[in-house]
């Protein structure tokens, strides 16, 4: 099993680990800070280092409990103490666009009673699909404008773990708990404080006026009660 540190720390940008297995161009280490594609987040890249030699980490997967890193080169062996360092600039912008789904989806379910089908997060732009009956522009921008009122506040993001029963108690997170596999006994939440608690895996910011403002981009309709909004975030001045 790999240690996940970007569990209790989204920020660690640079690590040390052991090479426990390698496939390949595929490295396994016995930790990672390196995010997994998963839950419509990519994968962080960046690169590895042994002594002076960088080994550039082009995909990064889960499988088994183990963290998959696919490099560039091959050249590594069982037993190497390497430095991870991530591509800071790219996963704090998957960061920022995931604490924004989560905020987006709460909103839209709490205040229209409207569910988010699917997601996938970008760095340029993101999207999210939900049910809602038809495409009422007015309602999409009332509820991102509420959004961007949440950021001005600087709600926080609290990240922390708590056993499977608990979770399953609570009626704001029991759906998500519920649909996760019965092995997993303590589930990591991901709450903004009076908006949204949630199980999640992904890396977050730690308020939400790291975000800096939403912006839509475009709404599509996607066939029957399906409707899909792109959206970015920019910097605030």
């Amino acid at each position: 099993m790999t240690e996940l540190l970007y569990f209790t720390n989204s920020y660690l940008n640079e690590f040390s680990a052991k090479v426990i297995e390698v496939i390949g161009n595929d490295i396994v280490l016995d930790k990672t800070a390196f995010y997994p594609t998963g839950g419509g987040q990519p994968h962080d890249v960046g690169m590895v280092l042994r002594g002076g030699e960088e080994f550039g980490v082009v995909g990064v997967c889960k499988k088994d409990g183990k963290v998959i890193h696919t490099v560039e080169k091959t050249g590594l062996h069982t037993g190497d103490i390497i430095t991870g360092k991530i591509d800071w600039q790219r996963r704090y912008k998957l960061m920022r666009m995931h604490t924004t789904a989560h905020l987006l989806s709460a909103l839209f379910y709490t205040r229209a009673g409207v569910l988010i089908t699917g997601n996938q997060l970008n760095t340029d732009k993101s999207r999210i699909d939900f049910n809602l009956e038809t495409l009422d522009k007015e309602l999409i921008t009332q509820l991102v404008t509420e959004a961007n009122a949440a950021i001005v506040k600087d709600v926080p993001v609290k990240v922390y773990s708590l056993p499977r029963e608990d979770a399953m108690n609570n009626p704001d997170i029991v759906k998500l708990a519920g649909a996760l596999p019965p092995s997993i006994a303590t589930l990591r939440i991901v709450e903004i404080q009076g908006i949204d608690v949630q199980a999640d895996g992904g890396t977050h910011v730690k308020s939400l006026s790291e975000i800096g403002k939403i912006e839509i981009l475009s709404l599509e309709n996607k066939g029957k009660n399906n409707r899909r909004l792109y959206f970015t975030v920019t910097t605030l001045l």
